[in-house]
């Protein structure tokens, strides 16, 4: 399987794991909240730094550009745990990793999803979400909402972990599709037909066609 298939594989049903960041932007503006708990209570305030950001009219002078990507993944990066995102969608490969080598697939990992959706994010038009409920379950919990575009509703779930008293983002669901399962099934593919360093190789090429300008 070539790189770009990880990155466009179900891009035609509701941009499926492409929401995942985009949907940060989106899900703050219905005040419809249902059942809201401290796991909803810590995806608004990362929300609403992200709106804020992409409000600023400074920030929008084309100058101001990679300032305002660099803000953008910081409040991003503060509340998505892109190492259990790495984790969980290499699956069981994980446990035989370094921890150089568990570092190394986190960064490209997490260069993968950002910079491939950061524009998603900065494009934002303001469509509408509503909140539909939380569920927690000890040191877990999922975010229901739904997002609200023209007529259609895309039911968008965020899932969060617990650490050290703040929550975590650790996958996204987007119309029943889970962006941490969409993932581990692409890695899956490439390593039964290849090894760990040819998966390591393709996201390599892909984090430096990703960062080139």
């Amino acid at each position: 399987m070539k790189m770009s298939a990880l990155v466009h594989r179900n891009s035609g049903r509701t941009l499926c794991a492409g929401l995942m960041v985009a949907a940060l932007s989106l899900a703050s503006l219905s005040p419809d909240t249902a059942r809201a708990g401290a796991a909803t209570d810590a995806m608004k305030g990362t929300i609403e730094e992200v709106l804020r950001i992409l409000a600023d009219k400074d920030l929008k002078q084309p100058a101001k550009a990679n300032e305002r990507r660099q803000l953008l993944e910081k409040v991003v990066g503060e509340r998505f745990d892109y190492q259990e995102m790495s984790r969980r969608s290499l699956g069981a490969p994980w446990a035989n990793l370094s921890d150089k080598e568990k570092q190394e697939f986190v960064s490209l990992f997490q260069t993968l999803l950002v910079n491939t959706y950061a524009d998603k994010v900065e494009s934002y038009s303001g469509e509408g979400v509503q909140y539909v409920n939380e569920r927690t379950e000890k040191e877990y919990a999922e975010v229901r909402t739904k997002v609200l575009t023209g007529k259609t509703e895309i039911p968008l779930d965020y899932r969060l972990l617990n650490k050290g008293s703040a929550w975590r983002v650790y996958d996204v669901v987007v119309d029943g599709v889970s962006l941490v399962n969409n993932y581990r099934g692409q890695f899956s593919k490439i390593l039964r037909n290849g090894s760990y360093a040819e998966l390591i190789e393709q996201l390599r090429k892909k984090s430096d066609k990703i960062k080139a300008p």
